[in-house]
């Protein structure tokens, strides 16, 4: 049972996390913040898009594999995944410079994967 294009989203968001956890530990140990923030804003910010990183990409991933397993056409899910993906990046790069309309339009690509994938879950389904 291959997830051939899940497989490679899944592996994409991987790394970025990696990325990012290893971010937010280098500042970690910068500030001497063992547990918390720390206080530092730049470490607050880092600590957020780390964490609404890990609230949205599982759910979009097991959509997506739900997705792929019932034979949905791969420009679907390449479409929904690249949207997941840049809607992830523009959301993490806007945290983290402060800048808003990049977190705005990272969460609306992010609502647009998981609502595309949502849909044609129960669409397949009735």
């Amino acid at each position: 049972m291959a997830l051939p294009v899940t497989s490679v989203f899944a592996a994409i968001a991987a790394l970025a996390l990696v990325v990012m956890s290893f971010r937010v530990s280098l500042l970690r140990m910068r500030v001497g913040a063992t547990h918390g923030d720390a206080g530092d804003p730049m470490l607050v910010r880092r600590i957020r898009a780390q964490g609404n990183f890990i609230e949205y990409v599982p759910i979009g991933l097991i959509l997506m594999a739900l997705l792929e397993l019932r034979g949905t056409d791969g420009t679907i899910l390449w479409g929904t995944g690249g949207v997941l993906a840049l809607g992830r990046a523009s959301h993490a790069l806007g945290t983290l410079s402060g800048a808003t309309p990049l977190r705005a339009a990272g969460m609306i690509g992010t609502y647009l994967a998981l609502l595309a994938g949502a849909g044609l879950l129960l669409y397949f389904r009735l």
